[in-house]
């Protein structure tokens, strides 16, 4: 068989104004098909649905970048993903998907499913898998007290957590009294890679079976040279459940659910797509990179996405919370906003930040022992719209 001619890569732009984004993937479809080439969307139909309907604002516009690899004259991969520095990622939750928004622009409101949130006093374990330094461990613990700990200087870590609250007081849920509390629970070293450097999603979720199952989030840290299934290709983390061992009762056995999260170092891998803006974006609108807090691409990156779906997990931590667009690729309380970290953000851009004079670090929140991180703007429930610390 005769190998395929190089492939050639077209760059287009291309923009609709439509009330639905599945029209306008299906008008897009539609264009490329007519000129006789064969198209094939990377990812599932509700992977790409989910990814048009998160970039759908109030107007119905969305700005789209397409590269088109072509071989052979047909077209084997369209890539579509916003004009912003970020990639997209799809799984049940996943860290940072895109979206064309600026801080306080209006969206579609994000509605509640009937299910729990999580609530009351919740520990976090983390897993540590691979070799991180104890400085860049003291980097995510830190952030975790940060959490729940005042701090003179503002805005801070709590006063960012503390928006999560807006979902607690919405009258279709419990009484205020039942916000979350969280607090750093124990930490578990696996420098060995007891299971190797390439890790599948049920490996993930038997890693983060380690920490305790009652009252828990379990928080898997993987290390820079370790890959994980769909990490840089369609995620960089994500959040989920899983069922604890049964607990005898006088009355039967009762099976208890705690929730997840993972998260990967991209430094070395692909900080274009998971450590944006402190790296040069993989896509979209090209613009220098911001200087890293603490002083670490990697360790910062992770933080933007631990905060996200640390957001995620209390506001939906058991696929039937608070989220907008289809279950398979929800877009969440933090989700809904990627990109947006102060006001005037827009793609390439990530908003008003604050700068550390001394080391030229951009952040919009201050934790303890000094720290400096880089948060997420959060969907405010109450008013449709994304909003930021700086």
């Amino acid at each position: 068989m005769s190998s395929p001619s190089p492939s050639r890569l077209h760059e287009l732009s291309f923009s609709f104004s439509t009330p639905s984004s599945l029209s306008g993937l299906l008008s897009l479809s539609h264009f490329i098909t007519e000129k006789n080439r064969r198209l094939r969307l990377i990812g599932s139909s509700s992977d790409s649905l989910g990814h048009l309907e998160g970039f759908s604002n109030g107007s119905g516009r969305a700005a789209l970048v397409m590269k088109i690899e072509v071989v052979a004259g047909n077209v084997l991969h369209l890539l579509l993903f916003i004009a912003a520095p970020l990639f997209q990622q799809f799984s049940l939750a996943t860290a940072r998907p895109l979206m064309a928004s600026s801080d306080g622009e209006k969206f579609s409101s994000m509605k509640y499913h009937k299910g729990h949130l999580l609530t009351g006093n919740i520990t976090v374990n983390l897993i540590w898998y691979g070799k991180f330094k104890p400085t860049q461990r003291a980097i995510i613990s830190d952030f975790f007290i940060s959490l729940s700990s005042s701090v003179h200087n503002h805005p801070s870590v709590s006063t960012w957590w503390k928006a999560t609250r807006k979902y607690y007081y919405q009258p279709i849920n419990n009484s205020p009294h039942s916000a979350l509390t969280l607090t750093l629970g124990n930490q578990f070293l696996d420098e060995t890679y007891s299971l190797s450097k390439s890790l599948s999603t049920s490996q993930i979720v038997q890693l983060a079976s380690k920490g305790s199952h009652r009252n828990a989030i379990n928080v898997v840290l993987t290390a820079p040279d370790v890959t994980a299934d769909g990490f840089c290709s369609s995620r960089c983390g994500t959040h989920g459940s899983a069922a604890a061992a049964p607990v005898v009762k006088s009355k039967g056995s009762i099976i208890y659910k705690y929730a997840y999260i993972w998260v990967g170092n991209s430094e070395t891998q692909c900080p274009g797509q998971c450590a944006w803006p402190f790296h040069q974006p993989m896509y979209g609108p090209q613009s220098a990179p911001l200087v890293a807090p603490n002083g670490n691409v990697g360790m910062d990156g992770m933080v933007i996405n631990l905060a996200s779906l640390l957001a995620g997990t209390a506001t939906n931590p058991f696929g039937n919370g608070y989220y907008q667009g289809p279950a398979e690729a929800p877009l969440e309380a933090a989700s809904a906003c990627a990109g947006i970290y102060g006001r005037g953000a827009y793609p390439g851009y990530a908003g008003e930040l604050l700068k550390d004079e001394s080391s030229g670090g951009s952040f919009n929140a201050y934790g303890i022992n000094g720290r400096k991180y880089l948060l997420p703007a959060l969907f405010n429930p109450k008013t449709s719209s994304c909003e930021a610390l700086a």
